[in-house]
């Protein structure tokens, strides 16, 4: 490994796949995506200026923030030990100027910076032109892609990080590769791409079940349909997850916990998260069709409403939380689709819509609360000051969720009654177990609301409730309670 000054010749380094983990136009795209949907649809009207073109108009819209980027860390490792030897270091990228010149001001490294601007794009013999012009005709080289096959040749030594596997062949023929920085241990393997999908939250879409269950509907072949409903739900929510993140690349590596997310902490290349998210999708659009055309069409308004949530809807002011809580409610209606006998009761419904309304506001209370001083939600649209409104309206909305039960288990106990009047089988033969659950439910919305209150409820709801050992102990005792009533 050389160490020393390298006889006087400049160190050229790579930027996007080699000196950071990520690629920046990626990057840059989706954040555009994200931010401004309409302008980054019309992008492909400008790809006929060239590639430098639309690094430009993409440059000038779209800021990123060099002190969070993904880096290397063995290879800047590398190159200060370089630095404090003597070398000359040079940032060689087709990446725009713009990013190039923002990542070496926050590294302090390097004594050239080449980027792309409006008419050229510096890549390949372009960027060969660029260092000679800038360093003399010998240099040394990292790079990490097949974009620098032509630099193999060109320079006198070869660095390589993760490289293609035709860069690592053209490398091992020309006989110069000096050294080879290979992939993070924690980016290896199928791991981040399982965690990118975020199984854990497909438990949410086990909501599917309830209308089969509340109707007393379970048969082989009912649960073997809804089981397809679950899985097809499952497959499109981890697309959406997946697009969600990509669009939110730049904000979630200014949160304390999101920035450890496979793309935040670019353990997954975005081409390889599209392609997986692509895929999910197709797989749950597939899956969905077999559970009928009314089932299809709900799952592609949930696809439509979660696309408008992740790119706009999630800015805004109490739109984000009410299509939040509505889309638990979705879930429990395409249960419902699949199983027409248990379509769930317009109490069913009332009593969905508020529980998960106050858990979305536990939601955004939390995330809130944990901003300190609000900057990380300003695009959600939330200040500081409006937890306390936030903390009297989601508590409310679940007792709500509880005000609704109570009136059906009466409503229950008045149908049981007139069943046995006339001689026919009840909904409930013991409607009276039911008020039962009631101190559970009370419980577990008030045991919610008092954790986001403390700073230990962690993200979604839901989530935690998935991970909390009390909170499958009150489900348990609720469909105990639910089977007792039932008879």
């Amino acid at each position: 490994m050389e160490t020393s000054g390298g006889g006087g010749v400049a160190l050229c380094v790579d930027l996007d796949g080699s000196l950071l983990r990520s690629d920046l136009l990626w990057e840059s795209l989706f954040q555009l995506l994200g931010e401004e949907p309409a302008r980054a649809l019309s992008l492909p009207s400008g790809i006929a200026g060239g590639k430098a073109n639309l690094k430009h108009r993409i440059a000038e819209r779209v800021e990123l923030d060099a002190a969070t980027l993904p880096y290397h860390e063995e290879v800047l490792a590398f190159l200060r030990e370089q630095k404090e030897a003597g070398r000359t270091l040079v940032l060689a990228t087709a990446s725009h100027q713009k990013y190039a010149d923002a990542v070496a001001e926050h590294l302090g490294l390097f004594d050239h910076v080449i980027g792309s601007d409006a008419t050229h794009n510096r890549r390949g013999a372009a960027k060969i032109a660029a260092i000679r012009e800038a360093v003399g005709e010998t240099f040394d080289y990292v790079g990490d892609s097949d974009a620098d096959l032509p630099l193999v040749a060109a320079c006198r030594k070869l660095y390589l990080v993760d490289p293609s596997r035709g860069l690592r062949e053209a490398g091992e023929k020309a006989g110069n590769v000096e050294r080879t920085f290979e992939k993070p241990a924690k980016a290896r393997g199928f791991r981040p791409l399982v965690k990118l999908a975020r199984p854990h939250q497909w438990a949410k879409n086990a909501l599917i079940f309830v209308p089969m269950l509340m109707g007393q509907a379970v048969t082989l072949t009912n649960l073997l349909i809804v089981l397809l409903g679950f899985a097809a739900f499952s497959a499109a929510a981890s697309s959406i997850y997946i697009f969600n993140d990509l669009v939110d690349i730049e904000s979630d590596r200014r949160h304390a916990t999101k920035r450890r997310r496979p793309l935040a902490a670019a353990t997954v290349a975005v081409p390889t998260a599209l392609k997986l998210g692509l895929g999910l999708l197709g797989l749950g659009l597939l899956l969905a069709a077999f559970g009928g055309l009314a089932f299809l069409g709900w799952v592609v308004l949930y696809l439509v409403l979660t696309t408008a949530y992740s790119f706009s809807l999630k800015r805004r002011l109490l739109v984000d939380v009410i299509l939040l809580g509505w889309l638990y409610t979705h879930r429990v209606i395409a249960g419902g689709l699949l199983v027409p006998d248990a379509f769930p009761s317009q109490w069913l419904l009332a009593f969905c819509a508020f529980m998960f309304i106050s858990l979305a506001f536990a939601k955004r209370y939390t995330e809130l609360a944990a901003a300190g001083d609000g900057k990380a939600n300003a695009r959600r649209g939330y200040r500081r000051d409006d937890l306390p409104l936030i903390g009297n309206v989601g508590p409310t909305a679940g007792f709500m969720a509880l005000l609704v039960f109570s009136l059906f288990i009466n409503a229950q106990q008045r149908a049981a009654a007139v069943a046995q009047t006339i001689g026919i089988d009840p909904p409930y033969e013991h409607p009276w177990v039911l008020w039962l659950v009631m101190p559970v439910m009370m419980f577990w919305v008030l045991r919610v609301w008092f954790l986001a209150y403390r700073g230990e409820l962690h993200d979604d709801p839901i989530a935690f409730a998935i991970r909390d050992r009390l909170s499958y102990v009150c489900a348990a005792a609720v469909a105990l309670f639910l089977l007792l009533a039932a008879g």
